[in-house]
């Protein structure tokens, strides 16, 4: 192209490479000097060290400038202007050299790239002393690529981005703006489309509807929760009680006319609530950056930015450490499964399928209308992989729930014959996302000991939580599905069906230990017409509550972490609606406060009682007293402990007839005290027990020596511990 081409082509936006011609050039007379500043009436160059002035001529009425001067060198300069009758003196874009190194694009480009965030999208730097924004974006397909904001008035023509080699990304440095700068990355495609997209790698974004990305720094909080952290590298979750509160942060409080309430102010209702029922763990439904309120955070826009419904990065950084100083975990919902086709957002980001595959076979979910990442291209491997360390590192969270990972594992996830495409192999299973999450659980666990990564896997995908180097996923947990809706199938039915059911009730434990099981009541089951936990339960009102504290007695009992969503505990009446806050005023009812004291109860048992958590995961840790009494739709176990003298006994009753005399068979002689009954009164129960403490008879039953005769209350579970002889 010819000077006056290549001017008209940076005038009109067409030039790949702003770079190449603008800013200062060596040229054999001497350097030559190119500006473009649309509206600006008169440009100066000035060196620095000395202040000699060169006036530079305009060349095109748009506001392109340049002049050579003859016999010099290049040499550090500054950019004099007049705009609207003002003068500014300004560092010029294009007088700075790359800031990206080799070695951090090699490391991107070949999927390794554990902290590409910091390195790609918006950093506050300063450069050659001078102050301003590092901006850098992948790209690799577009023809030109520009930052835009208040800043250049939204002029994609102004900064033009600098394509670094063969690696597809493009930067730039802007001096003289800084954190809060509102902006955007113009693309242009090689079919001449503009794009307006937000940041991929953005800390922070605009309050929806509007999507732009804000500059935003994330050093300097004054973190307190060291000893949190601490202690965490040195704890055996598999051995720790894990009581996990799930919560959708715009649900579970709003604040006066229905308005959302700040990270710091839901830091202190939710600790001060969940301390109080004794959970170990908070998970949050995604809180990343999302454009629509009825997706829950399932459909993500900015992976790396806590959504500003609820403040800024600092105040989730106030919640994550607020949590931690009261001795609560954090788990975040993590979305990689798919992401949104919104325009700003991640899809077609190019004008290409950069971060999915382009064809829908691969590419797009037919159920949910959104995109699937390709696993296998090494920029988005770093991309996923640099997100996860994101969260851990910048914001401490010790947990990560994946979601939908079935959908990642196999290609024909929702759908039909022919819509999908078999792997190298003819299979169905998704190698290149397999890889993936195997690359993610080794590099996490390497990196941040003492953290969590949980399977949301709804199929029987092999060893998922077995590690990498044995064949499985190396995921720490996973959510038993089996279980949950076999149980809720089998609390459904009237009672007087159950015994035709009680394979549902037992058959979950028949691969217990197959994975290290958490076992989840969530949201999803709360939704889309599916009934609150409370209004599943069959019968009359009385009859509900007693089921429902049987069904949480029952569950904390079986073999696994424990997962409840908010309203579960205190039997939330309505399904939940995610835009408005929980139905706290039924706290004033005496069946909805009693049901909440016995979770709480169960929870602190939970905590305090070795053999419900020591021994989760074998055999070892269980063992059923009787199993089989179907005709009276009774269930009895013990769980224990690494001392094998320190045990609980369970027995559930799911009839609502009281079993007066019912013989249970125990491995010791002695007292048995009753140290949780859910049909106490203070429950809301009827008040059916065993006066607190039962003794062993001399008597053989279900293969033991000794035997306890036992009054099971109606709809109702007890839980014994045993003291010894004495």
């Amino acid at each position: 192209m010819t000077e006056r081409e290549v001017i008209q082509a940076i005038v009109t936006g067409n030039y790949s490479n702003p770079f190449s011609f603008l800013g200062m050039h060596q040229i054999p007379q001497g350097v030559i000097v190119r500006v473009f500043l649309p509206g600006v009436q008169n440009v100066t160059v000035v060196k620095k060290e000395e202040g000699t002035p060169f006036p530079l001529q305009k060349v095109h009425e748009e506001g392109f400038f340049q002049r050579v001067l003859e016999g010099e060198s290049c040499f550090p300069y500054l950019l004099k202007i007049q705009k609207d009758g003002k003068e500014y003196t300004i560092p010029d874009p294009y007088s700075f050299s790359p800031f990206l190194t080799d070695f951090d694009l090699h490391l991107f480009n070949e999927g390794t790239h554990h902290y590409a965030y910091t390195k790609l999208g918006a950093h506050c730097i300063t450069m050659e002393g001078v102050e301003g924004v590092h901006f850098a974006v992948w790209a690799p397909n577009a023809e030109r690529v520009s930052v835009v904001g208040d800043f250049n008035n939204w002029d994609g023509r102004v900064h033009g981005m600098r394509p670094l080699a063969n690696s597809g990304v493009w930067e730039i440095f802007i001096p003289g703006i800084g954190e809060n700068t509102l902006y955007k990355f113009e693309i242009k495609t090689k079919t001449g489309q503009l794009l307006l997209k937000s940041d991929p790698y953005g800390f922070f974004f605009e309050m929806r509807p509007k999507t732009a990305s804000i500059v935003r720094k994330l050093d300097g909080f004054p973190w307190g929760d060291d000893a949190w952290m601490e202690k965490r590298k040195n704890t055996n979750l598999l051995k720790s009680p894990v009581s996990i509160y799930e919560v959708h942060l715009g649900s579970f409080r709003r604040g006066i006319n229905n308005s959302f309430l700040n990270y710091r102010e839901l830091a202190h209702l939710l600790v001060e609530y969940v301390v109080e029922m004794g959970y170990t763990h908070i998970e949050l439904l995604p809180i990343a950056e999302h454009p629509f309120d009825g997706s829950w955070g399932y459909h993500v826009t900015g992976y790396f930015a806590p959504t500003s419904r609820f403040g800024s990065p600092q105040d989730f950084m106030y919640f994550v450490d607020h949590c931690h100083r009261h001795d609560i975990g954090v788990i975040l919902d993590w979305v990689i499964a798919h992401f949104p086709k919104d325009a700003h957002g991640l899809g077609r980001f190019d004008g290409t399928g950069l971060y999915e595959h382009v064809d829908p076979r691969k590419g797009e979910h037919p159920h949910w209308g959104s995109y699937i990442f390709n696993y296998g291209r090494h920029e988005v491997q770093s991309f996923l992989l640099s997100n996860a360390f994101f969260w851990l590192k910048e914001y401490h969270i010790d947990a990560l729930r994946v979601d939908a990972v079935a959908s990642m594992l196999y290609l024909d996830y929702g759908r039909n014959e022919g819509e999908w495409i078999p792997n190298i192999y003819g299979g169905r299973e998704n190698l290149e996302a397999v890889d993936f999450l195997k690359k993610l659980n080794e590099r996490l666990y390497t990196s941040f000991p003492g953290i969590a990564t949980i399977a949301e896997e709804s199929t029987a995908w092999p060893g998922v939580t077995l590690p990498p180097y044995l064949g499985g996923l190396g995921f720490l947990f996973k959510w038993n599905m089996g279980w949950m809706n076999d149980f809720l199938l089998y609390m459904s039915k009237d009672p007087i069906y159950r015994k035709y059911h009680h394979n549902n009730l037992t058959f979950a434990l028949m691969y217990a230990f197959s994975e290290n099981f958490i076992l989840p009541l969530s949201h999803d089951e709360v939704v889309h017409g599916k009934k609150s936990m409370i209004e599943k339960m069959p019968g009359d009102w009385w009859q509900k509550f007693a089921q429902l504290r049987l069904a949480y007695a029952v569950m904390f009992g079986y073999p696994g972490k424990k997962l409840l969503f908010m309203g579960n505990d205190f039997g939330q009446w309505r399904e939940w609606n995610h835009d408005q806050e929980l139905d706290w005023f039924l706290l004033d009812y005496p069946t909805h406060s009693g049901l909440k004291r016995f979770v709480q109860d169960l929870n602190h048992l939970y905590r305090r009682e070795k053999p419900l958590f020591e021994c989760d995961y074998s055999w070892k840790g269980f063992e059923w007293i009787d199993c089989h009494d179907a005709e009276n739709s009774t269930i009895s176990f013990l769980r224990k402990a690494e001392n094998p003298d320190d045990f609980l006994v369970f027995v559930a009753n799911f009839t609502p007839v009281v079993r007066f005399n019912y013989r249970l068979g125990v491995p010791k002689p002695g007292h048995y005290r009753e140290v949780l009954n859910s049909d106490a009164e203070i429950y809301g129960g009827s008040n059916v027990g065993n006066w607190g403490l039962v003794h062993t008879q001399e008597e053989p039953s279900h293969g033991r020596p000794y035997t306890l005769s036992l009054t099971l209350p109606p709809l109702g579970c007890l839980i014994l511990k045993w003291e010894g002889i004495g």
